[in-house]
């Protein structure tokens, strides 16, 4: 059966798992901030009970942890545990819809809510795909602090011995404000999934990522990409960080440099982009701030 007879013959299966959520509980520790503060070259002893956080650390707390007997051979939970089967075996972030209304403080016990939101069979220049949508939204002392829209990617199996297939490559625009040239840090990557508690292999393994998905080598977390990408951008920022949209491009190498650069819009936002080694365009993003 092929990739597209397989996804066709899923979806009513799929269908009824939308819909679907779940609600888990975090506390805000202490430690864990100071972990989180350390990992971003930030000073951990400056961090004290009842300090704000930063808007999209949110992100960083609420680890899915499934038991070991769980995982699957590339480090994510099996699909049917929470996630739905979905027949392709490779699973990559794709982007992000975030709002931030609220603010999430060190010691707040907080909640979480995740839901399938939509599950959408998609035919591409690499092959066949499926995209995931999970809806989450973080409350705290009785008021949201974040919705967030969140976009993975399932796709083929990598033939032996082939290349993992990416988009055609675009070159990233050098018209900005401003520019930062980042290292795609190992420790820094190791210490992230560590946070996250993300034991995808690609992250880590550089065999796996090579001999099984088709990667040069070890591949940047893009989720610590999107997160470099708003640390830049808030060092800059008009106001406080009310809502961004993230899209990844292209996947970027541990070991690699890269560069983000940003610039104002009309309306008193932000557009940030990141550029791989080559310059070609990895990852952008919209920002909008409030007073």
């Amino acid at each position: 059966m092929s990739a597209a007879e397989a996804i066709a013959a899923s979806m009513p299966e799929l269908s009824g798992w939308i819909g679907r959520s779940r609600t888990d509980e975090e506390e805000i520790t202490l430690s864990a901030v100071r972990r989180i503060a350390a990992t971003f070259d930030n000073d951990p002893m400056l961090v004290a009970p009842g300090d704000a956080l930063p808007p999209h650390w949110f992100g960083l707390f609420f680890a899915d942890l499934p038991r070991q007997s769980a995982i699957g051979p590339d480090g994510h939970a099996r699909a049917g545990e929470f996630l739905p089967p979905i027949p392709l075996p490779r699973r990559m972030g794709a982007g992000r819809r975030v709002r931030t209304p609220g603010t999430l403080r060190v010691g707040d016990t907080a909640t979480r809510r995740t839901e399938v939101a939509a599950i959408t069979p998609k035919t591409g220049r690499t092959g066949e795909m499926v995209l995931l949508t999970m809806r989450r939204t973080v409350e705290a002392r009785g008021e949201i602090v974040a919705v967030e829209e969140f976009d993975a990617l399932y796709r083929e199996a990598v033939r032996p011995g082939a290349s993992s297939a990416t988009n055609s490559p675009v070159p990233a625009s050098t018209d900005a404000a401003w520019a930062d040239i980042v290292p795609i840090d190992p420790v820094q990557v190791f210490r992230y999934g560590a946070i996250t508690w993300n034991a995808h292999r690609i992250h880590y393994d550089a065999d796996y990522a090579r001999g099984t998905e088709g990667y040069p080598g070890v591949v940047q977390n893009g989720g610590l990409t999107m997160h470099l990408m708003v640390d830049a951008a808030l060092r800059r920022a008009p106001g406080r960080l009310v809502s961004f949209t993230a899209r990844l491009a292209r996947p970027m190498f541990v070991g690699d440099p890269m560069t983000l650069r940003g610039a104002a819009t009309e309306r008193g936002g932000m557009r940030v982009w990141a550029a791989d080694k080559e310059g070609f365009l990895a990852a952008e993003m919209t920002l909008e701030f409030g007073l």
